[in-house]
């Protein structure tokens, strides 16, 4: 068997993290057994469609390293209202990759459903079904259909507007085997007769799904377990049309850390928000492939390179119960994929924030890249998140407000002699060579000596006055990265201050 597994995102809006925990299992799932991850877009809830999230779908998935070998081509993503979608198409032998382009197939597969038996003409109004519901809700019974247009003694004209519905065996059980959860029973009075094809011709999920797996030779079916209870639908469907049934995998869900869904309550939801954050790609792969499975019992091992995970990924040892999404966890892993980085690559995964905040400009300037890799590496081992260098350098590249008066004169100094020593300070950097931290260090240390002062009454102030920061980077190295103009000027606007309150 050729493993061939999907991800079928409706474009209503970006997909939730827990989905795209799925999306690696599926993904991991293909590369190991060196089968066929596709991209299929499930656009058939036109109410809800949005056409302008495909490609954010299409970049998250990129952004995470999650590659498809058959998708939307670049005319189905034209007629989809991209206007450019060359760099999102694939293609492939199993298209179209876009339901809303696959509706004939849809519309013979209920006509063969009606025609074995398996599916009938409804007309009940939208009217009659929440009375019929209200009906079942007050008598506290199972709410589903009533079945009403089901043996009809004349059947629903294909002529005038109607629903097809499921006709699900009215006694029996079906049984959902899953390779993960093992045999599920679900009895067949309890499953409601599903509409597979609205009035207005487009399918429903539940029969889209079915044809488009069939067709797209679709072998492992890996979705969370809160699809299981809609399995038997899919199950029934696939054998009244005589095809073979996927390898079912219901993987948990993903709760956050109070026990529950995981939500927006809990934190970023989506990939755009968790790159927008300064989370590396490689960082939240490895974090999500170990949300449900471990490579183990008794493993310690906890960062993994992408071969890694493909070669020990385990479908089949995937955990039953709910995993639980720790942001503390994952802003660990995030923060030893950073410091693992190189100087310059480090640098250019921080650009995008910097120029964010407007504290480099957009192109960087070829002349500021010594000073962002200096400053990238006095914060290396500092960033859990690469949105922190902002706070952690943005006194380094943008302006600062005047510091506090009393932080300019330390303890035992008065203002005329803190102005005094900031004064010998500011002439000593404004002639050292060169204005590198190994080189500044020495003669500010000896200053301490020659002026009477000690090391924390000097420095002390001087990172006062120059960053208006309690804490920062090494100080020789920040001095270094913040530069000797702008370090000088600062020591100058500190100075005056000193002497006007002297």
């Amino acid at each position: 068997m050729t493993v061939r597994v999907r991800f079928a995102p409706s474009p209503t809006g970006e997909p939730h993290i827990g989905n795209i925990r799925t999306v690696v299992f599926n993904w991991l799932f293909a590369r190991q057994q060196d089968g066929q991850f596709i991209l299929r877009i499930e656009d058939t809830d036109r109410e809800r469609y949005q056409p302008e999230t495909i490609p954010v779908i299409m970049d998250g998935l990129r952004w995470l390293g999650v590659s498809w070998d058959e998708g939307p081509s670049l005319e189905a993503l034209n007629r989809s209202g991209l206007e450019d979608a060359r760099d999102y198409a694939v293609g492939g032998l199993h298209g179209p990759y876009v339901q809303s382009e696959r509706l004939d197939m849809y519309r013979d597969a209920a006509e063969a459903l009606i025609d074995r038996g398996w599916a009938y003409r409804c007309n009940c109004t939208p009217e009659r079904l929440a009375r019929v519901r209200e009906r079942q809700r007050a008598a506290g019974e199972h709410i589903m259909y009533d079945r009403h247009c089901r043996d009809l003694p004349v059947p629903v004209s294909p002529d005038e507007p109607h629903v097809i519905r499921l006709k699900v065996p009215l006694e029996g059980e079906t049984v959902v085997q899953d390779s993960i959860r093992g045999d599920v029973t679900f009895d067949n009075e309890l499953i409601d007769d599903q509409i597979l094809l609205k009035s207005d011709g487009f399918p429903t999920y539940h029969l889209a799904v079915v044809v488009d797996d069939h067709h797209m030779e679709i072998s492992h079916v890996i979705r969370g377990d809160d699809w299981i209870s809609s399995t038997p639908k899919r199950i029934l469907i696939y054998r009244a049309m005589g095809w073979e049934l996927p390898t079912y995998c219901h993987v948990p869900l993903v709760n956050g850390p109070d026990g529950q869904k995981l939500s927006k309550r809990h934190g970023a939801t989506s990939i755009t928000e968790f790159q927008d954050q300064g989370y590396l790609p490689e960082a939240l792969f490895n974090f999500l492939a170990l949300l449900g499975w471990s490579p183990g019992e008794g493993e310690e091992q906890e960062v993994f390179s992408r071969e890694e995970l493909i070669e020990r990924f385990d479908l089949f040892r995937v955990n039953t119960s709910p995993a639980t999404f720790s942001y503390d966890k994952l802003n660990w892993m995030n923060g030893v994929y950073i410091r693992d980085l190189s100087e310059e690559a480090l640098v250019e995964r921080l650009l995008p924030f910097w120029q964010r905040a407007a504290l480099v400009p957009d192109p960087c300037p070829e002349e500021m890249r010594p000073r962002l890799r200096l400053a990238a590496s006095l914060v290396q081992e500092r960033l859990k998140l690469l949105s922190d260098v902002v706070e952690w350098t943005g006194f380094m590249f943008g302006e600062i407000d005047p510091p506090p008066m009393e932080r300019l004169v330390p303890k035992g100094l008065t203002a005329e002699e803190s102005a005094a020593m900031l004064q010998a300070a500011r002439n000593l950097l404004a002639e050292v060579e060169p204005f590198d931290a190994e080189t500044i260090e020495q003669p500010l240390r000896d200053l301490t000596d020659e002026l009477g002062v000690s090391v924390g009454q000097l420095l002390g102030t001087l990172r006062w006055a120059v960053t208006n920061q309690k804490a920062t980077p090494p100080l020789f190295g920040t001095l270094a990265a913040i530069g000797r103009e702008r370090v000088v000027a600062r020591l100058d606007a500190a100075i005056e201050r000193l002497e006007e309150a002297a």
